[in-house]
């Protein structure tokens, strides 16, 4: 066994060693998973839920207070890496601590979003200042163009990444398991990229809490969804994706040099300049209020169930992410058991809603 994984490049993940990423994930997976009902109940109890409208596809209330759980899965887990091997967690506790305490901030405005509403600005302005809070702890691009600009325009790609991939998070979250698949499938990826170097041990870490974190909650948010992450969930997921793609000091040499990274969340990418672009065309502000003309609507006109097209965007976000891995240099073996092990994880949690709904598809036939 311990021969296999050091085939796989895991034998000493991140220098974390294996156990405690192991042990991170299942705490975090179950945390999210037992603690949702409970949020769930409460939720319904005090209002915390979005109402049926002419955009969104539920037509009664629906908890949107899953983004606590998901923070809630994510904490718990790291607390418990700390107990595991505290020595690890002195040696990377700045760079975590700066994450979980931007991703905090965001999880807390985007709460107070989903329940009240907040202005755009503000929630644009709490986003830079999140995005500032990783470039003080040196988690950003480095900019190597030669020119003596190249601290500034690092520091600015890495607020534009940051402020981007929170937001495009949050447009994708418009279907039953759409978000919390794209942020697991990615999570997983990049948990193998950083597994092959003691470099990325922060990185390592945070993302088996966020992999079983998404994990977790998927098995409440597949369709049909009891409970959805709300804005807070959708920022959590998109900063703590953004922060850890930025973990391995990247360095910028040519335009080019971004690619790798933006691989591994290149549908969200899309599908927010899809977005924009579309509106601009139309002559529409981009910042307006979200309409159905992201990737899933379309999906959704073209006759797609809510299950196919979540399904579909998991296996394109999926063909993405193994490009990613294989552009960043990984073996075919890593990329394999890393898609292999991801595909049977989401099987296991999905299995029950999508054996139900293809006996109750079966029955009309029968008769």
């Amino acid at each position: 066994m311990t021969e296999f994984l050091k085939a796989i490049g895991i034998a000493n993940p991140g220098g974390t060693g294996w156990l405690t990423v192991v042990f991170t994930f299942v705490v975090a997976w179950v945390v999210t998973w037992r603690f949702i009902p409970r949020v769930r109940q409460f939720a319904l109890k005090v209002g915390w839920a979005d109402q049926p409208n002419a955009r969104r596809l539920n037509k009664e209330p629906l908890p949107n207070a899953g983004g606590l759980a998901i923070f809630a899965g994510v904490v718990a887990a790291l607390v418990v890496a700390t107990t595991l091997r505290p020595i690890l967690i002195q040696e990377v506790q700045v760079q975590v601590l700066a994450i979980l305490l931007g991703g905090s901030i965001l999880v807390l405005v985007g709460f107070v979003d989903d329940q009240f509403g907040l202005p755009p600005l503000f929630r644009l302005l709490v986003q830079l200042l999140a995005a500032l809070l990783l470039v003080a702890v040196d988690i950003r691009f480095h900019a190597t163009f030669g020119t003596a600009l190249d601290p500034l325009l690092g520091i600015l790609l890495t607020l534009v990444w940051v402020i981007g991939i929170t937001n495009a998070i949050n447009l994708m979250d418009g279907v039953d398991g759409l978000a919390g698949g794209v942020a697991f499938i990615t999570a997983m990826s990049l948990l193998a990229v950083s597994a092959q170097s003691p470099q990325w041990a922060a990185a390592t870490l945070v993302l088996s809490a966020l992999a079983g974190a998404a994990l977790g909650f998927l098995r409440h948010n597949f369709h049909p969804s009891k409970i959805i992450m709300g804005d807070a969930g959708a920022y959590f997921f998109g900063y703590v994706l953004a922060a850890t793609a930025l973990l391995g000091s990247l360095k910028l040499t040519t335009a080019f040099s971004l690619v790798p990274t933006a691989l591994f969340l290149l549908l969200p990418i899309l599908d927010t300049t899809q977005v924009f672009v579309r509106r601009l065309l139309r002559g529409q502000n981009p910042m307006a209020t979200p309409g159905k003309d992201h990737i899933h609507h379309q999906l959704l006109a073209r006759g797609f169930s809510q299950r196919r097209a979540t399904l579909t965007l998991w296996v394109i976000t999926l063909l993405f992410n193994l490009l990613a891995m294989r552009v960043q240099g990984l073996s075919p073996l890593v990329i394999g058991v890393t898609a292999l092990g991801t595909a049977l994880l989401l099987g296991f949690t999905v299995w029950r809603k999508l054996r139900a709904s293809w006996k109750e598809a079966a029955q009309p036939l029968r008769a």
